[in-house]
């Protein structure tokens, strides 16, 4: 996986804040990155994450790499802000106050643990995103969320939670895990 340098990560937030933009303002342009290097051209999977006030305001996400990361991040910040239904679709008069995070993924990988307390053992914290599923329910974190879950009971509770599962199906076992790693940046 090619390295992403620091005029990447500056040309993929331009072109996550214009796509949001030319939705919300008559006449506004995406701003393609003039040199797509290939660390941005690379199948890669990533997260668009909205930040209002520092609340989330929104978090769109692909984990498998299907897309080149260039392509991914415009969608991603499309869906982000319009098509996270856990809130309402981003208004033009919001933009101004919202800061946008990228977060590229890593392949996933699958976490062998056999119990709750050696899954709990195995989880580093503030490292790995975690995606847990049991059937057909499924949910992930990336792991900055780490930052306002940092023990393992109350993160892994929570994302059983979100999966729509009880809390303690963690501890019950029967779930698959995967964890895989970010590398995320921010606008300043």
């Amino acid at each position: 996986m090619a390295a992403l340098t620091d005029e990447d990560r500056k040309a993929l937030l331009k072109l996550a804040r214009s796509a949001i933009s030319s939705e919300l303002i008559k006449g506004t342009e995406v701003v393609k990155p003039e040199v797509v290097s290939a660390a941005m051209e690379e199948k890669r999977g990533c997260f668009v994450t909205l930040h209002k006030e520092g609340m989330l305001r929104g978090c769109i996400g692909t984990i498998e790499p299907v897309h080149s990361l260039v392509h991914n991040v415009e969608q991603n910040a499309l869906n982000s802000a319009f098509r996270d239904p856990r809130f309402p679709l981003l208004e033009a008069d919001e933009l101004a106050v919202v800061d946008i995070e990228v977060s590229v993924v890593t392949v996933p990988e699958i976490l062998p643990y056999g119990d709750a307390e050696d899954l709990k053992l195995k989880l580093k914290p503030g490292i790995h995103g975690v995606i847990l599923s049991k059937d057909w329910r499924s949910a992930t974190f990336l792991p900055q969320v780490w930052e306002q879950l940092p023990q393992p009971e109350p993160f892994l509770s929570h994302l059983c939670m979100k999966a729509g599962l009880p809390a303690d199906q963690w501890r019950k076992g029967g779930l698959t895990v995967l964890v895989y790693r970010v590398q995320y940046f921010e606008e300043e």
